[in-house]
């Protein structure tokens, strides 16, 4: 383990334990109330509960653990694979498919069907984790994502995302009357200040200060339901949950989007299992022979049933 000493300035007197240590060391409230549990953390030498309030000249010790090792094994596991070359593939994922193993997900994801689908043709740069992964989308997310069997296809097609020349659209339901026909989001986002395991809008001081990270997403309105807005989005910019966060920011949220809308589902809304947000298209330049390629993956049936159980657009 790694002993790590903090000392919380005066400004903090007062604070939660527990949310400080979430703060100091960017993890999540969970974490650190698991490591209170197990005893790896003290302030000044005594064990303290997670609703501590901090006091002057409090020290606390951390002990953290070593990260548990999680190599990606192959597993058979069938992909829709749209297109596929020596240099990358296409996939559209299925809705509740995780994209790479994690702390809970150590199997039965894309990144273990793409190993035994590909074996070793995969790009190394995203480690023994994410073989491949130049970009992802989230577990209740359907659609479109490319994958790189070698580093110079990687490299090309990271650097297309950079540069904003990776297109990138979606389809997806929102609860509420979208206003406007078209419009964009301009706001940052960054790691949320209490909640660490969700994203928000931040202030532009966060986004000078470092602390959040530019964010632009068209949208278009595609059918209005009584209740919900069928729309189109384009990211011009890739942050973790970009149009969760705005569309929630905006006053509409992903329908059945319970991080970032509610938690209670209406009988409408229970079926669906997550959010009504699909990768509907991909385009970019083959890293190859430099070739504009685009992939559309159609409306999955869950999507397709959601908007038939909503009736005739408004």
């Amino acid at each position: 383990m790694n002993l790590k000493t903090l000392i919380p300035p005066a400004e903090k007197t007062g604070e939660r334990l527990d949310i400080y240590l979430s703060q100091a060391l960017d993890i999540t409230r969970s974490q650190v109330q698991d490591w209170l549990k197990r005893g790896f953390v003290q302030v000044s030498g005594i064990d303290r509960p997670k609703n501590y309030r901090l006091r002057s000249r409090d020290e606390i010790t951390v002990q953290i653990p070593e990260p548990v090792s999680c190599e990606a094994k192959a597993q058979f596991i069938a992909l829709d694979i749209v297109y596929e070359d020596s240099d990358l593939l296409v996939v559209n994922k299925k809705k509740g498919m995780v994209v790479h193993p994690a702390v809970g997900n150590r199997d039965g994801t894309l990144v273990n069907a793409l190993l035994a689908h590909c074996g070793d043709s995969l790009s190394g740069i995203g480690g023994v984790l994410r073989p491949g992964i130049v970009h992802r989308i989230d577990k209740d997310t359907s659609g479109l994502l490319i994958v790189a069997k070698n580093d110079i296809s990687h490299h090309h097609l990271a650097k297309q995302i950079k540069a904003h020349s990776f297109l990138r659209e979606y389809q997806a339901v929102v609860t509420g009357r979208v206003k406007d026909d078209k419009g964009t989001i301009d706001a940052p986002i960054g790691r949320h200040p209490v909640h660490r395991k969700r994203m928000a809008v931040l202030s532009n001081q966060m986004l000078t200060a470092g602390k959040a990270k530019n964010a632009v997403t068209h949208y278009e309105v595609i059918a209005r339901y009584a209740g919900f807005t069928h729309v189109r989005l384009r990211l011009e910019t890739g942050r973790t949950h970009q149009i969760r966060v705005h569309m929630s920011y905006l006053g509409y949220p992903v329908a059945g989007d319970i991080v970032y809308g509610t938690s209670k589902l209406n009988s409408t809304l229970q079926n669906l299992k997550g959010q009504c947000l699909h990768a509907y298209s991909i385009g970019f330049v083959h890293p190859r022979d430099g070739r504009w390629m685009e992939f559309v993956a159609d409306l999955p049936a869950y999507f397709k049933d959601f908007l038939n159980k909503l009736g005739q657009p408004i």
